[in-house]
């Protein structure tokens, strides 16, 4: 199977690239973004050796979706999907922070729990709580939105705000949508028989001053989903918890000796890991959407991609 690792289109009147962890975005005419989900593989901010089938597709028709589901509550940047890899809408300056929420005592958090702290980016986390409890009340802990090769970093609202990252009339507009694009990702979690854990909202600004969403939502690249049931009776006997999210990623990571950190190497990803990976992304899709996910065609995928997006572009610059 064709994967997407890197991409070199040149679209008409193209202006620039950027290339993300995983995404590569195309300016075209200052006025639109095309974004292609690759195959690529990110943790600890680190892009993994190899790609995994469908990845990238599985992503971006996840972040539609769950963008169509939410704009009645927050507006975002997309205009349309050309192509199952590719999303393409305005041109915004996005925001220099990641908006985190957490719903539950998880992942990174649990981490830093474990290690005693009890302050998160300057929001207090109770006593007494164990891996995968439910907070009071969700938490926003941001982080610094990092440039290639850097790490993303915890950072309070205060310091982004007197460091003038965003100002503080935007900050609190970025904090009520993701409180309210939360509850509405825990309500269809919900309908699905999953518990939305915790997750990351990107924003940024139209031409015209409009903060919109803009990246990817509700994924299991942005996000952490348990199963609904049993989740209690796991919490009850002290056991890990069933999820679905990219964790299990992270966890086979740690397992043999990586965490991102200098002077560690990459385990040997074979073939059959490679499989693996993309059979829980394919069951994440079809869990998260309670559809069945359709393999696009990859036998050629760049064609694929540069004529569904010309034949957009096209389009949308006659009308």
């Amino acid at each position: 199977m064709d994967t997407i690792n890197n991409t070199n289109f040149n679209f008409p009147d193209q202006k620039s690239i950027y290339k993300g962890k995983v995404r590569e975005v195309y300016n075209i005419q200052d006025e639109l973004l095309v974004m292609v989900a690759t195959d690529r593989l990110s943790a600890f901010d680190v892009i993994l050796p190899r790609q995994i089938p469908f990845k990238g597709q599985i992503l971006n028709q996840i972040a539609a979706k769950m963008m169509e589901a939410t704009v009645d509550i927050v507006p975002n940047w997309i205009l349309a999907t050309p192509d199952p890899n590719v999303a393409v809408g305005h041109l915004c300056e996005p925001f220099k922070v990641e908006m985190v929420i957490r719903g539950y005592l998880s992942g990174h958090a649990a981490r830093e729990y474990k290690l005693g702290k009890r302050l998160l980016c300057g929001v207090e986390m109770p006593e007494g709580m164990k891996e995968n409890d439910k907070f009071p009340t969700p938490i926003i802990t941001p982080s610094t939105k990092a440039d290639n090769g850097e790490h993303d970093e915890d950072i309070s609202r205060e310091a982004i705000i007197s460091k003038d990252i965003v100002s503080e009339s935007d900050y609190e507009i970025l904090e009520n949508y993701t409180r309210s694009l939360f509850q509405r990702g825990t309500e269809i979690a919900k309908e699905r028989g999953l518990i939305l854990v915790d997750t990351k909202y990107e924003f940024g600004k139209t031409k015209d001053g409009k903060i919109v969403l803009i990246d990817e939502i509700h994924t299991p690249d942005s996000s952490r989903y348990f199963y609904m049931d049993g989740y209690q009776e796991r919490q009850d006997r002290g056991e890990a918890q069933k999820q679905l999210s990219k964790e299990f990623v992270r966890q086979w990571l740690i397992a043999n000796g990586f965490q991102g950190k200098d002077g560690q190497e990459v385990p040997e990803m074979v073939d059959e890991k490679i499989i693996e990976i993309s059979e829980r992304y394919i069951e994440l899709y079809e869990n998260i959407t309670g559809e069945k996910f359709i393999k696009s065609d990859t036998s050629n995928i760049m064609q694929r991609i540069e004529h569904n997006v010309n034949h957009f572009l096209n389009s949308f610059y006659k009308n």
